[in-house]
């Protein structure tokens, strides 16, 4: 029983939080939107990803190239 109101509890809390945090409008998204910055920071995201990307193939091409050698 305690498990059951533990749980709905938690439920309702939850529930509630989601609420409220979907109501609330992204007030610096739509400024960086309308400024034009939200595109420096697809790119500087894109960029870091492209980064991390291309360091993990390199990455994978020396560990096959040394399990060859062995």
């Amino acid at each position: 029983m305690r498990k059951i109101a533990f749980l709905s509890i938690l439920y309702f809390f939850i529930s509630a939080a989601t609420a409220t945090a979907q109501t609330a409008e992204p007030e610096m998204a739509d400024a960086m939107r309308s400024n034009g910055k939200i595109y420096i920071v697809v790119l500087v995201l894109a960029t870091i990803f492209a980064g991390i990307i291309t360091m993990l193939v390199r990455l994978d091409r020396k560990i096959s190239k040394l399990e060859k050698n062995k």
